[in-house]
């Protein structure tokens, strides 16, 4: 599974944190254009054409590539203040322009002056698109799932699915990339997947998104607490497999652990940890390559998972024997699963001092999760075949107990950082998105809202902890989290959005016109003229997303049927039930 999703929360720690306090005070003050009705498409447009003119003058600085990422001076220069008056004559090529300083992006109503806030925006908008190939590769990346996956579908459709699946991939993030360079602008910046909804469709829009990222993110950390378990029980049992932990109590531990490394407010300190934890990471894949190959399949582990009996390895070419429909709609939906990175996207792009250099961190960064996909999932399969357990790195068996006990340290300590990054940002979305919002609940800079942060923390470590110890079963609960949550943000959301991005841009006429003085605008007319008018712009590619966008809707409702499917089969087949004492890993 995608248990790499680590530094893709760490968005905040690219920027300069001494600017962080009073970048988030003017941030307030802006905040409600965030969720002003009132401004139309056009006007975000106009003044994301004028941030995209003004970045491209910036010129680039030592470190911006990846290699920048290595040395102490790209270093460096991602964490410089941003250039806050006109450079000299002849100094132009030492200087980098900030697209923030344009004095005419901004309004002059405001309390806070435009050198207050261009400063603020600078400030926040540091990252180099290596840095942000780093971030993605560091996200996304996790194919301790792949060779269970791949178990289920067979060498070819494993290789093709995963293939197809990193193409749609990209071409979705493409398409968020797009409509974040036509929709964001210093005057109005756009933060987040919620806000790209909400200036294409409006309020709806946002809440429907906010709430179904809160939920992905829940079930992420309670995927992480079971995982982590699972991991916690199999070293306490030792070589000899004579010691014991039940596993609900190796789940608590975990989720206890979680909770108190969450309360760490400033995300920017987990950062190095992260990172380290990435490295680790590639470590354990070698390690779980190379001794897979000099050791058997851990059988029983496989036995309860995959409810195969010992014997001679089988691996397939095609689609696997023996299987239904369920079992290889599962298989797809870890292969959903593992590109799971969209949904952090426009985070990552808020971040950029030139959004517009998103695409080359995007593609490099597939290319490299793609091609560390395919390696270890057909390395693996081939030495394990239908044994492959759904992590990797537990289907080593207990004869090899330091390298297993070496996957489960490491997956460990960076699954706790996961969880801490995802149950601090998912409560914090659920308080902002849905209780600020909706219910109109106090600030969490007030102490009413302190006082309710404190109450809610320990709820939502309590239902993730017990969402985790009622389904034990990593591979469905993938599955389920796949279809229902991150089929949608990578697959179904970014093309429905392009449509209706490209109707209300390409429904622009010459002769209507914004006047950015006024915030007046004129429009020839309205309403169903209009809308297939900007349609019928691009009929081909248009129609091609809405089919794209309907189909993975349709496929998400399959997984949710193989997730329920395998959910009970596996109950009536394992032994293993809710709140069990025996591990999932035998």
């Amino acid at each position: 599974m995608a248990t790499g999703h680590i530094s893709g929360a760490l968005v905040g720690g690219i920027a300069d944190p001494t600017h962080i306090a009073e970048s988030n005070a003017i941030t307030q003050q802006r905040a409600s254009n965030y969720s002003n009705a009132s401004i139309t498409f056009e006007e975000y447009h106009y003044w994301a054409n004028r941030s995209r003119e003004m970045e491209k003058k910036i010129v680039p600085s030592s470190g911006q590539g990846l290699l920048g990422l290595f040395s102490r001076s790209g270093r460096k220069k991602r964490h410089e203040k941003p250039v806050s008056h006109p450079p000299e004559v002849g100094d132009e090529k030492d200087v980098v322009v900030n697209p923030s300083q344009d004095p005419t992006i901004m309004d002059s109503s405001s309390t806070v002056t435009d050198s207050e806030w261009n400063n603020a925006r600078g400030a926040m908008r540091t990252a180099t698109w290596g840095s942000i190939f780093y971030l993605i590769t560091t996200d996304i990346l996790g194919p301790y799932n792949v060779p269970w996956a791949i178990s289920k579908m067979g060498y070819g459709p494993g290789f093709a699915l995963y293939t197809v699946f990193g193409g749609f991939a990209c071409y979705s993030g493409i398409q968020l990339w797009q409509m974040f360079l036509g929709l964001d602008s210093t005057k109005y910046p756009l933060r987040n997947y919620g806000d790209l909804a909400f200036r294409v469709f409006g309020k709806w829009a946002r809440y429907l998104f906010n709430i179904l990222q809160t939920f992905q993110f829940f079930l992420m950390v309670a995927l992480l607490t079971e995982s982590n378990g699972q991991g916690l029980a199999q070293m306490a049992a030792g070589k000899k497999g004579t010691g014991f932990l039940c596993f609900v109590v190796a789940e608590a531990i975990t989720s206890i652990a979680g909770l108190l490394l969450g309360q760490i407010r400033t995300l920017q300190r987990l950062g190095w940890l992260a990172n380290l934890a990435v490295w680790l990471n590639v470590i354990v894949i070698i390690m779980t390559m190379v001794v897979v190959h000099k050791y058997p399949p851990n059988y029983e582990a496989a036995e309860i998972a995959n409810n195969v009996e010992k014997g001679p390895i089988v691996t397939s070419a095609n689609w696997p024997e023996g299987l239904g429909l369920n079992d290889y709609m599962a298989g797809v939906m870890n292969c959903v699963y593992a590109y799971g990175g969209a949904i952090l996207f426009n985070e990552l792009m808020a971040e950029m001092r030139r959004p517009m250099d998103f695409w080359k961190s995007l593609v490099l960064a597939e290319a490299f999760i793609y091609a560390c996909y395919l390696v270890m999932g057909m390395v693996v399969y081939s030495a394990q075949g239908q044994f492959t357990y759904p992590l990797a790195y537990q289907g080593i068996p207990s004869s090899a107990y330091a390298w297993q006990t070496l996957g489960n340290a490491v997956a460990y300590t960076s699954g706790l950082i996961a969880m801490a990054l995802y149950g601090n940002i998912g409560i914090k979305v659920i308080y902002a998105s849905v209780l600020e919002d909706i219910f109109n609940f106090p600030s969490l800079e007030k102490k009413v809202g302190k006082i309710l942060w404190a109450v809610i923390v320990p709820i939502y470590w309590g239902l993730a902890f017990v969402v985790a110890a009622a389904v034990p079963q990593i591979a469905n609960l993938v599955t389920l989290v796949g279809a229902l949550c991150i089929l949608q943000f990578q697959y179904s959301f970014p093309p429905l959005l392009k449509v209706g991005y490209n109707v209300q841009k390409d429904a622009m006429l010459p002769e209507e016109a914004f006047d950015p003085t006024t915030g007046e605008l004129q429009r020839v007319d309205h309403g169903s003229k209009r809308w297939i008018r900007g349609y019928m712009k691009k009929p081909i590619w248009n129609t091609f997303d809405v089919l794209y966008g309907l189909g993975a809707l349709s496929l998400a409702g399959l997984g949710i049927w193989a997730a329920a499917i395998n959910m009970k089969a596996q109950f009536q087949s394992s032994g293993i039930t809710p709140f069990t004492c025996k591990s999932p890993t035998g």
